[in-house]
Parts: structure tokens; sequence; C-alpha cells
């Protein structure tokens, strides 16, 4: 039954995710150069948008409920080598036996699996916010008072003033926390959250060849294939 409600658990995050995907698809097939097109698809964004952050809200508590009353958990699965470098050896060789990904390409309809930066691995990871979080909060452990003064730096906020970074969630669209007082904007897609830890490692003066990505589809073509 466990293994029955995660799946649950995990396609719920998956059509989140997906619907974001399927927003920044519509909206890039739109002619910016017609002003009819362009208006209609403005006024699209925002009914979906509005529809969106309603359904979030709602699929976010459902799953918290469930979490909570069945104790299974989306993060159950997870392995970090932040804390042992014997697991994390063994986290790294076997990452590096799959097929590597970086921050540039396209990961729309994608599912991650794992990452390695900057020497440390974690696999087992079912959504891309969860490694938003997991790359994020590594980032933020590194340099903590750098990391916070993206906050204020342009690059980090919108041309409407919305910021990435921020000390008070409710500024934010969805806030993930990274530290106590600390929150990222969330509310966006796999390549939305990949552009964003790019210009982060930018930022932060790291290579972004440095972060390598693995997709749960390879996972599962090897096993299948075997």
């Amino acid at each position: 039954m466990n293994d029955r409600i995660r799946r649950i658990l995990e396609d719920l995050e998956a059509v989140r995710e997906n619907l974001l995907a399927l927003s920044d698809d519509i909206w890039l097939s739109i002619d910016h150069n017609d002003p009819q097109a362009l208006e209609e698809g403005v006024e699209f964004k925002r009914k979906f948008n509005e529809k969106f952050a309603a359904f979030d809200c709602l699929a976010s508590e459902i799953s918290g409920l469930i979490q909570q009353f069945t104790s299974v958990t989306l993060d159950a699965e997870e392995q970090t080598g932040a804390e042992d470098e014997a697991e994390n050896r063994r986290i790294i060789q076997q990452l590096n036996r799959e097929e590597p990904h970086h921050l540039d390409e396209d990961f729309t309809y994608k599912r991650p699996y794992g990452y390695i930066l900057d020497g440390q691995g974690a696999t087992g990871i079912m959504t891309w916010q969860r490694l938003y979080y997991l790359v994020l909060r590594q980032l933020y452990q590194r340099d903590r008072d750098r990391f916070r003064s993206l906050r204020d730096e342009p690059e980090f906020i919108s041309p409407y003033g919305h910021r990435t970074f921020d000390f008070e969630p409710a500024q934010m669209h969805r806030a993930l926390q990274i530290a106590d007082d600390f929150y990222a904007e969330c509310n966006l897609s796999a390549n939305g959250i990949c552009k964003v830890i790019a210009k982060v490692l930018a930022a932060l003066g790291i290579p972004k060849e440095q972060l390598k990505l693995f997709l749960r589809e390879d996972r599962n073509a090897g096993r299948d294939q075997g």
C-alpha cells in the first residue's frame, strides 16, 4: 500500500510540474510580434495563473494531509552524501553510471533523479522542487552571507519587483524555505528552476559545469534495456 500511496503523491506533484511546463510551452509558442496573439496569450496566462494558484494550494494541502496521516513521504527514498564521505563516494559512483545532463538543456516534461554538485551527490529525488531545494540549500550552506545578498541583486528581481529570494514568504507566489528566515520563489517549471540555479552558480563564482543532473527517464530506460 505504501508504494501505491507514494506513486499517487508523485503523480500529484508531476501534474503540478507538467502544468507549469505546459504554461511555458504555450507562452513560447505565441507570436509576440502579433498584437492580437500576444493579447490573447496574456489573457490566457492571467487566467491560467489564477486557476493554477488555486489548484497548487489544494494539491499541496492534499499531499500534506496524505503524508501526515500515512507517514509516506516524497523524500523517503532520497540518499545524500552530505554527512558521510563513504556514502557520498558510493552515490557518486552510482550516478556516474548514468548519462549526465546540464543546466542549459530542455527539461520540459522530464523528471530528476539525482545530482552531483561540487563533489557532493544525492539520489532518489522525485521532483524538481526537491532538487531545487537541495541544490540551493547546499549553496546556501557553502556561503551563507553571499547567498543572502542575492536578494537585492537586480538579476534576481523581476521587472515587476518580484524577488527570487526574500525574507518574507508572503511576498512570493510560492515560497520554498531555504533557511529559518530565507525563502526562494518556487512557482517555476523545470526549466525555470534550472535557470535560477544557473544564475546562482554564476553569482557565487561556481562554473555551471560543476553541477551534473541525472534524470529518472534515463535510469528507467537503462533498467528496461537490462
